[in-house]
């Protein structure tokens, strides 16, 4: 039964990552952050730091590692509120 349970985890962490990746792709393309909340990145960061100390601390892989991947592509998303401010013009 752990080992499925070990498999549904790490599906979720592939659907994890699925959600935040192709925000930072378009961000990334379009130069631009037009339209994403930077609150919400903020909390997200905040939130995946907590759950990745909990994660070590318990010792569990699957979300250590989705946790890990989470707070990079959210970190690199706040790097770009920075390099690329809000633009009302930005073609979307």
């Amino acid at each position: 039964m752990n080992y499925i349970s070990d498999i549904v985890g790490w599906v979720g962490v592939v659907f994890g990552v699925m959600v935040t990746v192709p925000q930072l792709m378009k961000s990334l393309s379009l130069r631009s952050t037009h339209g994403v909340s930077l609150q919400s990145y903020q909390l997200l960061f905040f939130m995946a730091g907590c759950y990745l100390v909990r994660a070590i601390v318990i010792g569990d892989p699957v979300f250590i590692v989705s946790n890990l991947v989470t707070l990079v592509v959210t970190l690199k998303m706040l790097t770009l509120f920075r390099q690329y401010p809000e633009d009302e013009n930005a073609k979307l």
